[in-house]
C-alpha cells in the first residue's frame, strides 16, 4: 500500500459570513505535502473567501485550521508568512520603477541598505533552482506579464513558503507561458511544495493537478484523484447538474462585410502607439475571435471603433441599413452618440462593466434607460418600456437578482455580464464589440454568454469577440485575429492552426498571416 502524504493543510467546519451572505459554510478541505490541489467552484462559490482565510486576509467566524499538524490561528497575511503560507493574486502588487530582485526582497527586516549584487546572486540561485527565467537586475516596467508573475512567485518564495495559493494564474498567458509555468510547478511540488490553483479552466486542471476540491455556494462538495476524473464529472459536481461542454460555432452561409478597418492608428494614455497600421474586416454572420497576450491594443482597439478614444491614422468604415435603406458611414471621427444618430446599430460591452458598461448603484431599469434616455422627446421620462425591457431580459437571460429595483452592484459577476450584454442586443445592433466577456465567470454562466453571441451571429450580426481562452477562441471563431504589440500577425481559421501557432503569433510578428475573407465550412 503506498504511503499517505501528510497534510501540509487541514481546513474544518471553517465558516465566514458577511452580513446575512454565507460565503462558506462548515468546509473541510485538506492539502497534501508535495501535492498540486486543484479548487474549483462557480462564482459565488466560496473559493477566493477560503483562500483569503487561509492567507490571513479574512479571519473566520468559526473552525479550525492545521498547519502541518499543528493548530494555528492565522489574524493577518504577517501570521501566514511565518507558517509558510504564500498567495500570488491575480493582480500583481509590484513596484514598476524597482528591479525583480529588489521586489522580492522589500519589507524584509535587514537594514538601512542592501547588497543588490548579494540578492541578485541569491533570487537568481532560487530561480534556478526550480526553472523560472528571470534577469534579477530587470526593472518591473520593462517586463512581460509572465515575467511579473515569476517575480510574485519567487517572492513568496525568497521569504519560506512551502504552501503557495495561486488565483487565476494562467489568465493572461500564452499557451507556451502556462507550459512554462507548469513545468516550475512540477519542480516545486517534487521539492515538497504544497501547491493551491484556484482556476476556472478544465483541461489546465487535468494537466497540472493531483487532486480537485470542488465548493458549490459556499459548501465543501468534496475531492476527487485528478486521475480517475474527467471534465464532465467536474462540470457536473460544480453545478450540480449536467453541463454540455461543446461550444457550438453555426455556420451562416450570407455573410456581408459591416465593419472595414484600414491602416488604424492611434496612442495610448502614455503617448505611445497602442494600435500601428492595423486593418481587418468584419462580416456580418460570423464572429470574429481577437486573441493577444494583455496589452496587445485590444483595449483601444474596441474604445476606437464605439467611438470612445481618438485614433491618428486610418479609418472605420460601417456598411448596413437604416429604416430598409442602405447606409455607409466613416464612423472614426464620431462620438458614441453621433454613430446612433446616423442610424449605425453598433454596441460595445467593454471589459469594466462595472466602470465603464454599468453604473453600480443604479437599478437594473436605470442602466437600461442609459441606452434610451436621450430618445425621449418631451420633458418626461419614459420608465415603463425599460422596465418591461429589464422583466425580459432578467425572464430569458435567466438573471438571478431580487428584482428590476436591486441596484446591479448587488449582482454576481455573471449576471451583471447577462444584464449589460442583454441590454446591448435588445437594441439589435449590427455590430457587436464584446471584450473579455466571460472573464471570471463560471462553467454555467460563460455557456449561456457564447450561446448569446451565437444567437446574434445567426442574426446576421457581425460579433468581434476580444478574449483571452485561446481554447474557447479556436472553438467559438469563424476566423481568429492574432495581436502583438499593436500590429496584427494574422488572421486564420482556427481550424486549420494548432494552438502552439497562435501562441507564437501572440508573441512575435514576423511575416503577416492575413485570411480577412470569408470563411466557408
Amino acid at each position: 500500500m503506498a504511503e499517505t502524504k501528510k497534510l501540509a493543510v487541514k481546513m474544518h467546519k471553517v465558516t465566514k459570513t458577511f452580513g446575512k451572505v454565507i460565503a462558506n459554510k462548515d468546509v473541510d478541505l485538506e492539502l497534501r505535502e508535495g501535492e498540486i490541489l486543484a479548487l474549483l467552484g462557480e462564482n459565488g462559490s466560496g473559493k477566493t473567501t477560503l483562500m483569503n482565510m487561509l492567507s490571513g486576509i479574512y479571519f473566520p467566524d468559526y473552525g479550525e485550521i492545521h498547519i502541518h499538524g499543528e493548530s494555528v490561528t492565522i489574524c493577518s497575511p504577517k501570521d501566514a508568512f511565518a507558517l509558510g503560507i504564500g498567495m500570488i493574486h491575480q493582480h500583481f502588487k509590484l513596484v514598476d520603477v524597482l528591479t525583480a530582485a529588489e521586489n522580492i526582497v522589500l519589507g524584509l527586516d535587514g537594514g538601512l541598505t542592501v547588497n543588490r549584487k548579494e540578492v541578485n546572486r541569491k533570487v537568481a540561485e532560487l530561480a534556478q533552482r526550480y526553472g523560472f527565467e528571470v534577469d534579477p537586475a530587470k526593472k518591473i516596467y520593462n517586463m512581460a506579464v509572465s515575467e511579473k508573475q515569476t517575480v510574485e512567485i519567487l517572492k513568496v518564495l525568497y521569504r519560506g513558503a512551502d504552501i503557495l495559493i495561486l488565483d487565476e494564474p494562467t489568465a493572461v498567458l500564452t499557451p507556451q507561458e502556462t507550459e512554462k509555468l507548469f513545468a516550475v510547478l512540477r519542480n516545486m511540488k517534487k521539492d515538497g511544495k504544497s501547491i493551491i490553483i484556484i482556476t476556472h479552466k478544465l483541461n489546465e486542471v487535468m494537466s497540472i493537478s493531483d487532486r480537485v476540491a470542488i465548493l458549490r455556494k459556499g459548501e465543501y462538495i468534496g475531492v476527487v484523484n485528478t486521475a480517475e476524473t474527467n471534465q464532465s464529472q467536474l462540470t457536473e459536481m460544480m453545478v450540480g447538474r449536467p453541463i454540455n461542454l461543446k461550444i457550438d460555432r453555426p455556420q451562416v452561409k450570407k455573410k456581408e462585410a459591416r465593419l472595414k478597418v484600414v491602416d488604424l492608428t492611434c496612442l495610448n494614455g502614455d503617448g505611445v502607439k497602442a494600435l500601428n497600421n492595423v486593418s481587418f474586416t468584419a462580416h456580418g454572420g460570423e464572429i470574429l475571435g481577437v486573441a493577444g497576450i494583455a496589452g496587445s491594443g485590444q483595449k483601444e482597439l474596441c474604445e476606437v471603433i464605439a467611438g470612445l478614444h481618438p485614433a491618428i491614422g486610418g479609418s472605420v468604415l460601417f456598411t448596413g441599413e437604416h429604416n430598409g435603406e442602405p447606409i455607409k458611414e466613416r464612423i472614426l471621427e464620431l462620438k458614441p452618440d453621433e454613430i446612433a444618430k446616423r442610424g449605425i446599430a453598433m454596441a460595445y460591452v467593454p471589459e469594466d462593466r462595472l466602470g465603464m458598461g454599468l453604473v453600480a448603484n443604479m437599478d437594473m431599469t436605470d442602466n437600461v434607460m442609459l441606452r434610451s434616455y436621450k430618445e425621449n422627446k418631451g420633458i418626461f421620462v419614459d420608465r415603463k418600456t425599460p422596465r418591461a425591457l429589464s422583466e425580459k431580459l432578467i425572464e430569458e437571460l435567466e438573471i438571478v437578482t431580487p428584482g428590476v429595483d436591486t441596484p446591479v452592484g448587488r449582482l454576481s459577476g455573471g449576471n451583471v455580464q447577462k444584464v449589460l450584454l442583454g441590454r446591448e442586443i435588445a437594441y439589435e445592433p449590427s455590430v457587436l464589440v464584446v471584450a473579455y466577456p466571460v472573464r471570471g465567470l463560471d462553467i454555467n454562466s460563460s455557456y449561456r454568454i457564447y450561446d448569446l453571441l451565437n444567437e446574434q451571429k445567426r442574426k446576421g450580426v457581425a460579433v468581434i469577440f476580444i478574449g483571452e481562452d485561446l481554447d474557447v477562441l479556436m472553438e467559438i471563431s469563424d476566423r481568429l485575429m492574432v495581436m502583438c504589440g499593436g500590429r496584427i500577425s494574422g488572421i486564420v481559421n482556427p481550424r486549420e492552426v494548432t494552438k502552439d501557432e497562435i501562441g507564437l503569433m501572440m508573441i512575435h510578428v514576423g511575416e503577416e498571416k492575413t485570411d480577412d475573407e470569408e470563411v466557408e465550412e
